[in-house]
């Protein structure tokens, strides 16, 4: 994972570009904003207003009434003080000054961000705005963006300062700060941090919290657990690559470089630009077992100035054992190469179930080539169907996309994947077009990666009999 570069840069120019790209999408905004350009949609009229279907249309939104709701709903995640977002949204005077950027945005599809072109309901986290809602902002910027009266606004949502799953049980953070440089490339970085649990634990919800955000560009943590691993449920037949249930290849391809002598485990939590904290439906939840010791894997990228990071992990514990243990992995082919020039290069990967499961979350992963991913079930009995499609890919949004109904896979049932490169002059963010492009670390490189959040079938009741966990 890392960060865009400009076309014909190479790996030591990094650290310059990568701030600009990192800000691309919210600069947009803000020459929105400040320019006089004429807006893309005309104004609403009053022929418009009383065609079919006219009664739900607002006519004069306001902020109090009618765009509070739409931006507490859909943006309030992302635009509030120590998020991701570069500005607030939640009060008029924050959301006043951004309404054309606002309008220029959503009119464009741009934000919030989304990828997949499935039909809503298809995924629980489906960020996208409801026709009405688009429209709603739309009107309220051309109507010069009016306040309203203030009793009409809809009670503040409540947030817990600093997370995004309310109050953790517990926050595990690394062991001491780490200094990033002001420049140069920086190696994937590992922190063990033990737990100290004296007894099983069931995790319902998961956030990884970078200390530093300006220099964090993602987090892998995983869980060691005491004794020989646990089988991971699949088996990767294309390429023939161990799981990264047991060991994770996310570092150079090998299951055992990751520069931890027993391989960092089991995946716990994730976080990276545009993905979320983990928060399992009811009856589910991850098994940390006692003695289990969390490692940290971070990806710094200098940005200038000298900044320590501490990093963390928050968890939220279920009241009892669930139904259906959850579990996090990943699969990957490390082993491809992406011709210098290709306009379209694709690279396959595929695993096999060993057991009757549900497949919850799929997470593609490509760094600055990736332009599209396609995910296709083959099941024992020949049928194959596309079960997720992400036709442009966003290296800045990296999204887990969560099933509204969890896939029922049966044993012997493959899941493959196909990732589409461009290592063309034609990628505006290309490093270098004039290399082939292996797999690694370094945003310069690449990768072919996709986690996987799923459960098995036949331990609905066995893992819930493995511990107990309670606040």
């Amino acid at each position: 994972m890392g960060r865009k570069v400009r076309c014909g840069r190479g790996p030591r120019e990094e650290n310059s570009l990568v701030m600009r790209k990192a800000s691309f999408i919210y600069s947009v905004a803000a020459v929105a904003f400040t320019s006089i350009a004429t807006l893309l949609l005309p104004h609403g009229s009053s022929a418009a207003m009383s065609a079919p279907g006219a009664q739900t249309v607002i006519l004069r939104p306001t902020f109090a009434k009618d765009i509070a709701p739409i931006l507490y709903k859909n943006c309030a995640g992302c635009h509030r003080a120590g998020e991701i977002a570069p500005m607030s949204l939640l009060t008029y005077e924050e959301a006043r000054p951004w309404a054309r950027a606002i309008r220029e945005q959503v009119a464009q599809g741009t934000m919030p961000p989304w990828h997949v072109a499935a039909p809503r309901g298809t995924f629980s986290n489906d960020r996208r705005l409801s026709e009405s809602e688009r429209d709603t902002l739309i009107r309220w910027v051309d109507a010069g963006a009016p306040k309203g009266d203030p009793r009409d606004l809809p009670p503040p949502t409540k947030f817990t300062s600093g997370s995004e799953i309310g109050t953790p049980d517990v926050v595990l953070s690394m062991p001491s700060e780490f200094e990033v440089p002001a420049s140069g490339t920086v190696p994937y970085q590992y922190f063990t941090v033990p737990t100290h649990f004296n007894e099983d634990k069931w995790v319902r919800a998961v956030e990884v919290r970078p200390g530093a955000r300006s220099v964090v560009h993602h987090i892998l943590v995983f869980c060691q657990e005491p004794g020989p691993p646990r089988p991971p449920g699949f088996v990767q037949v294309v390429p023939k690559m161990q799981a990264h249930g047991i060991a994770h290849a996310h570092g150079n391809g090998d299951a055992h470089a990751t520069g931890h002598p027993r391989g960092p485990g089991a995946l716990l939590g994730t976080t990276a630009p545009g993905t979320n904290a983990m928060i399992f439906e009811p009856g589910t939840a991850i098994l940390v077992r006692k003695g289990a010791t969390l490692v940290f894997q971070i990806h710094y990228t200098a940005n200038g100035v000298v900044t320590g990071d501490r990093s963390s992990v928050g968890l939220i514990f279920a009241k009892r054992a669930p139904d259906l243990e959850i579990r996090n992995s990943a699969f990957v082919n490390a082993m491809f190469v992406i011709p210098a020039g290709a306009r379209d290069q694709s690279v396959e990967s595929a695993i096999q179930f060993e057991e009757d499961s549900h497949i919850w979350a799929l997470f593609p992963h490509t760094h600055l080539r990736g332009k599209s991913w396609e995910y296709r079930l083959v099941y024992p009995d020949g049928r194959s169907e596309t079960v997720l499609s992400v036709p442009k890919y966003d290296f800045n949004w990296q999204t887990y996309y969560v099933f509204a109904r969890p896939l029922a896979v049966s044993k012997g049932t493959r899941l493959e994947a196909t990732a589409h490169y461009d290592n063309s002059t034609g990628n505006r963010w290309n490093p270098d077009p004039s290399i082939d492009v292996r797999w690694g670390e370094q945003t310069w490189q690449e990768m072919q990666y996709s986690g996987i959040t799923f459960t098995i079938d036949s331990q609905r009741r066995e893992s819930a009999r493995g511990g107990t966990a309670g606040r």
